[in-house]
């Protein structure tokens, strides 16, 4: 009877602890579709493909992008207004909204989801603040030296690193900066300078070693290998860039829209009707795949077994797939006019397309190629899904 007691006891004892932690709404499977014309957003559920909510007052989402919370609970959207904006994924309420600069143009989350950081073109420099409330943590001005003259640099391709990290690219300035903040009272900056002209946007791999700018005002990239900072920043692919233009380059590529699979980088080319295909391990350019048109973002799947590309004007209504394994294109859809960008869902059975001038989502099936969905959306331009809190740079 007394072991029959104590059974009872304890048995209670863990059903007081389980329920201690309330349920919460299901939000593994939220996303968010950026309206640029209207400054609004538009909440989804990709298991279902439904709509759940409309945002608005959400500024200027010219160029918006946003990251997650660890819990996938909440979105920060980075406007171009300066604006910072706290979404709450469970209700589609806004948390909290800032206006935290003059022009922005992206951000990141740490890896503990304790800090989010913007990028800022004026004034030059990056933000810091708590995720949970945005208070300012750290302002760290980008001032560089111009012949003598202290000056404020744009700030472009800022992501999270594997610790307290952030990297960042200074554009005017020609500098890669590294910023830890272990300690938040006095990060500790380190700075690459001299990296190249005009680095305009960066990555960094998805398996945080390697961080990868590329250079607008001459050829090749600046690669600095995250594991061994004493190295310094290395060019490679001299031969890509600027010089290698032979048609009118309508829109740069994103960097972050480039695809790593396996050992393999695979680079929209500029000025070119072509993507670059690079081996990582030695920086070599092994084979460049024709595309259709100009490509500007060139998507990975997220098993690795896929590219999926778009194009500038004036093929951007179409999108074209690359085999990974045949190094080929082995279809091309036309989803509508004005394609502007993609996003898998976590395993990559689904991939949802932008396509702005028709003002809707399309929902395409990656194994089969058939178009399974659709939502209607007031000039679409960026998507991201929940599921990006789980990848580093994302």
């Amino acid at each position: 009877m007394k072991n029959i007691t104590i059974n009872i006891l304890v048995y209670f004892s863990l059903f007081t602890v389980v329920s201690a932690y309330p349920l919460t709404p299901e939000t593994t499977n939220r996303g968010i579709i950026i309206e640029r014309a209207t400054g609004s957003i538009k909440l989804v559920d990709t298991a279902r493909r439904i709509l759940l909510a409309d945002i608005d007052g959400m500024g200027d989402l010219s160029h918006a992008s946003a990251v997650f919370s660890r819990d996938e609970q909440y979105a920060y959207v980075f406007g171009r207004d300066g604006g910072l904006t706290k979404i709450d994924l469970h209700t589609g309420n806004i948390e909290k909204r800032i206006k935290q600069a003059g022009n922005s143009i992206g951000g990141a989350i740490s890896r503990d989801g304790k800090y989010v950081a913007a990028s800022n073109y004026e004034p030059g420099g990056i933000r810091v603040f708590t995720a949970d409330t945005l208070e300012p943590v750290v302002d760290i001005p980008a001032i560089y030296s111009d012949e003598g003259n202290p000056e404020y640099s744009r700030v472009v391709g800022l992501v999270d690193a594997p610790g307290k990290r952030f990297i960042a690219s200074l554009y005017d300035a020609g500098e890669i900066w590294v910023i830890d903040l272990d300690d938040t009272e006095q990060p500790e900056i380190r700075k690459f300078t001299n990296i190249g002209l005009q680095p305009y946007d960066a990555l960094i791999t998805p398996d945080g070693r390697y961080y990868i700018a590329g250079l607008y005002g001459e050829n090749g990239l600046a690669v600095l290998d995250l594991q061994h900072l004493d190295r310094g920043v290395r060019r490679v692919l001299q031969h890509y860039g600027k010089d290698e233009k032979e048609l009118p380059v309508y829109k740069m590529p994103h960097l972050e829209g480039w695809a790593v699979a396996g050992d393999f980088l695979f680079i929209p080319a500029i000025g070119h009707r072509a993507v670059h295909v690079i081996d990582k391990n030695n920086w070599q350019e092994i084979t460049r795949i024709t595309t259709y048109g100009q490509p500007v973002f060139a998507i990975a799947r997220p098993d690795g077994r896929q590219v999926w590309v778009n194009f500038a004007f004036p093929n951007n209504s179409y999108v074209e797939i690359i085999d990974v394994k045949k190094l080929a294109v082995v279809k091309r859809l036309k989803p509508g006019k004005a394609v502007l960008h993609m996003e898998f869902t976590a395993q990559g059975d689904e991939v949802w397309i932008s396509v702005r001038d028709e003002d809707r989502v399309n929902i395409y099936n990656t194994m089969t190629f058939d178009r399974i969905g659709l939502l209607e959306a007031d000039k679409p331009s960026g998507i991201f899904f929940s599921n990006r809190a789980h990848k580093i740079g994302l």
